[in-house]
């Protein structure tokens, strides 16, 4: 392997992935996907859609999830920085509605594995941002799920700046919280 490092967090299947960085005067290059070697981690999963979109600072996005077509997601900074973060909701799961948290920033290069059954969202840092992300299946629009992204039986802590306005979309603005989503899945 060697081209990648992984670092396995409290929640179990979430990963963030160092890539080798080769530089030298003229710029740097580095290898952002190689299925051989994110296999050898560990992370063996056909990507079949690349998303990006670009965000201005205080941008909320979040927290969403595809309800049947569950997606693992691989995430990314191309430019700016951002604090991107999963919530755990797996059925059964010791780890059920914890949440983790990672910085990821063109500067670090790191990646974020974000397996299937998490709810996913980040906030802009920087001025601006570029954020790229591989899915495992289509979005399907009538799939969309969400939780709120201030739910305080989920507490993430956002690092919101003093003097920080967050741009929430309306949509975003409405999901309910972990106690809602569970008990209408339970009742589903």
């Amino acid at each position: 392997m060697g081209k990648i490092t992984v670092e396995t967090c409290e929640i179990e299947g979430l990963k963030i992935i160092t890539p080798t960085v080769f530089g030298d005067e003229r710029g740097y290059f580095m290898e952002t996907y190689n299925y051989n070697d994110f296999k050898e981690a560990g992370i063996d999963r056909a990507f079949v859609q690349d998303n990006q979109s670009s965000s201005k600072k205080g941008v909320l996005r979040g927290l969403h999830f595809q309800k049947e077509f569950a997606q693992d997601k691989l995430v990314r900074v191309v430019s700016g920085e951002v604090f991107d973060v999963a919530v755990d909701l797996r059925e059964g799961s010791a780890t059920y509605g914890k949440w983790h948290g990672v910085r990821l920033s063109a500067e670090n290069k790191k990646q974020f594995f974000i397996p299937k059954n998490f709810a996913h969202g980040f906030l802009v840092l920087s001025d601006t941002a570029e954020f790229a992300y591989k899915c495992t299946d289509f979005y399907h629009p009538n799939d969309e799920g969400g939780l709120a992204w201030n739910d305080p039986d989920i507490g993430v802590e956002w690092p919101i700046e003093e003097g920080m306005e967050l741009t929430i979309s309306d949509k975003d603005t409405k999901w309910g919280g972990i106690k809602e989503y569970t008990k209408n899945k339970n009742q589903g």
